[in-house]
């Protein structure tokens, strides 16, 4: 059976350099020994001992990734981005969880994590203050959130522990309503799920913001529906369909603008907007917030303020992995700033 002196003897280097590439040790190695050793790798078929690797680093080349539910789209493409990059670039495999924001799930899915020797994670859309977060970053679990940003209280105690890469969903709400009023919109709403996850009251902040900047009032411009379910992923487009029944009783006072929360509420809106006999975008604009691979795929295509997925899940991915090869770095907040996305479902002002 090979072995790691084996490869390291078809190549040409040391065993530490070997394990050195099987570890993910590679930022300073030159790109030519790095070729070379993976070349001796697929030549031999070596396949490295997961067993031993644990037993030598206290830890596998796992990380977990722990999502509210992989049925809502934009948490499937962020996933994806991640599963890529951890494996092309560091030889990770991961670890998936869908947890419905349920804290019993999220509780047992890091219990899960530790008694496989997976000592990194990334938690989307959550809230990390909870209990069992804290109390697995003090066991030694590295930790990276997405989409969801240290408290104020916690900013003003300088008490920041892990990394937190997340959109502006403040400058995403409001790239949205500005979007609108550009193209001539007059009386726009924002339609939402109920509930008060930081993403969303930030989305609707900046939405708010815009409209206050264009000296518009703001009373009674956020129309909400309450999901079945608590964590309501998988039931977005039922649920703009709902709101789009609720937002038409009154045929005298239409908005002529809806900003939804995400695209899954949006294409739900479009939907039953389209089958009540409103047109899209001639009576009503409508935009999201995601861009997914969905928006292209009906008629009118989707207008949509996209978050740059692939530069958020690189950085998550670099920094999980450079902590846990032993590189001490200081927990930090990043925003990424929003695109627009132009598609059919606003009108044009021309």
């Amino acid at each position: 059976m090979v072995d790691i002196r084996d490869v390291a003897k078809h190549a040409g280097v040391s065993v530490s350099t070997v394990s050195n590439v099987l570890n993910g040790r590679i930022n300073q190695m030159r790109q030519e020994t790095l070729v070379r050793i993976e070349e001796s790798i697929k030549t031999l078929q070596y396949h490295p001992n997961k067993l031993a690797q644990q037993l030598k680093t206290g830890h596998v080349k796992m990380l977990g990734i722990l999502v509210p539910s992989i049925m809502n789209p934009n948490f499937s493409a962020l996933v994806n981005n991640i599963e890529s990059i951890a494996k092309e670039k560091y030889g990770y495999q991961v670890l998936l969880a869908n947890t419905y924001r349920q804290d019993k799930q999220e509780k047992l899915f890091l219990n899960d994590l530790f008694s496989f020797g997976v000592k990194g994670v990334i938690v989307v859309s959550s809230s990390i203050e909870k209990k069992h977060f804290i109390t697995a970053i003090k066991k030694g679990m590295v930790m990276v959130n997405y989409d969801g940003l240290t408290s104020e209280e916690d900013h003003r105690r300088k008490k920041i522990l892990i990394d937190s890469v997340s959109m502006d969903n403040f400058q995403a709400g409001k790239l949205a309503a500005d979007y609108l009023l550009d193209q001539g919109c007059k009386n726009i709403i924002f339609a939402t799920i109920k509930g008060n996850i930081t993403s969303r009251k930030n989305k609707i902040l900046g939405f708010l913001d815009s409209l206050e900047k264009a000296g518009m009032n703001t009373k009674n411009r956020i129309v909400e529906g309450t999901a079945q379910f608590a964590y309501g992923d998988t039931e977005l487009a039922e649920l703009g369909k709902s709101l789009a029944i609720e937002i038409t009783k009154n045929r005298k006072k239409l908005p002529d603008g809806i900003v939804a929360i995400n695209d899954m509420l949006a294409i739900g809106l479009i939907s039953e907007l389209v089958r009540l006999g409103i047109k899209i975008p001639q009576d009503i604009s409508v935009i999201g917030i995601d861009n997914m691979f969905l928006d292209t795929l009906f008629s009118p295509s989707l207008t949509s303020i996209a978050p740059p997925l692939l530069d958020m899940a690189t950085l998550m991915v670099d920094r999980l992995v450079t902590t846990l090869n032993g590189t001490k770095i200081e927990p930090q907040e990043f925003l990424f700033q929003p695109n627009l996305i132009k598609r059919e479902s606003v009108v044009s002002a021309n």
